[in-house]
Order: structure tokens, then sequence, then C-alpha cells
């Protein structure tokens, strides 16, 4: 289930009845699944406990606990994955590095102008959800003057750029509405 939906966070028990918690771990990391990973589990020697982290784990918490360090410790690691997230966003086989403002589909670097960037960034961190033209006017052009067919001019250069060449369409029009960034798959 974890390799097919999108999780905040595993809650792993190293004890599972058909394999290792540890080479779930490994698998997972091995395959470049980022989810966060919180070993929950009564091994509590200190090699049992590297072995863990070593696997993959993010967190390692050994039976019995008290349930408000269990939350602490979730809390603690969905807060870190969100900042992780806000800084590298994935939508299907697009990837956007914010930090680098740097835009990948298919491992093809694709480059894009100032404003395109900023309206593909804006599109992808709302993932799912329908922006309107005015609301993206407003962010991409902070109230400068434009045109009122400038975000869709926009709009499509970025279809030719990120979208023509891919069987799958990342960029949707919602008609008489405005655009929204999601995968096929999603």
């Amino acid at each position: 289930m974890v390799t097919q939906c999108n999780y905040s966070l595993l809650v792993l028990d190293l004890m599972l009845p058909d394999i290792d918690g540890c080479i779930l771990c490994e698998q997972l990391r091995t395959e470049r699944n980022p989810i966060p990973v919180l070993m929950l589990t009564a091994r509590d020697a200190v090699t049992d406990r590297v072995k863990g982290l070593e696997s993959g784990a993010d967190d390692y918490l050994v039976k019995p606990f008290e349930f408000i360090e269990l939350l602490a410790r979730v809390r603690a690691l969905t807060r870190r994955d969100k900042v992780h997230r806000m800084q590298n966003i994935h939508i299907g086989d697009l990837r956007i590095d914010t930090l680098a403002r740097s835009v990948v589909r298919s491992g093809k670097t694709i480059q894009l102008s100032p404003r395109e960037y900023s309206l593909l960034e804006t599109l992808a961190r709302a993932e799912g959800r329908v922006l309107t033209r005015e609301i993206l006017q407003d962010v991409v052009w902070s109230g400068e003057d434009v045109y009122a067919n400038t975000v869709d001019v926009c709009i499509g250069h970025l279809r030719r750029k990120i979208d023509a060449q891919y069987h799958t369409k990342l960029l949707k029009t919602v008609h008489g509405v405005g655009y929204r960034m999601q995968s096929d798959e999603e």
C-alpha cells in the first residue's frame, strides 16, 4: 500500500509477519520512496536502533512508550517532511526544485523564463486545486498592468515546454474557471 498511495508517515514495526521491518525500509529507500518512517518496536538494544536508522528510518521509538511522545515524534516527522516537500515539488514525472528554481520532466531539464517558472510553481504548490486567472495574475504579475489574455498566453508557453511532448498532461484547463496542475494518475 505504501508504494501505491501517498501517506504522510509510515509507522513501521520491525517484527512483521512476512518481512523484517528493516528490510522493508531498505527496499523503500532503494526505490527512492521519501515517506518519513518511524520504527516502533520492542527491540531496544543499541545495535537494533542503529540498524533501524541505518536501514533508512527517520526515527526509532522503543515499546513501551508514552502516547504523547509518539504523537510528538509523528508531528516532528510530518513537519520536517512538509518543509522538504515545500522545497521539492513532485507531480507525476515533473520535479521542481524551488531553491534552485529548476524544473525537470522525465529526466530532462526544462528551461523556463522567470515568469513561466513563477506561474508553474504557483500552480504546482496548489496541486489538484483550480486557480482562477485572477488569482494567477495577482500572484505571478503582482498587480502589474497586464492584458486580459496574459495568463492564457503564458499557460500556452508552459504547455509547449512541460506537456507537449509527453503523453501525460499535467496542466489542466477548467473551462470558465481557470487552471490546475495534476497528474492523470492522481
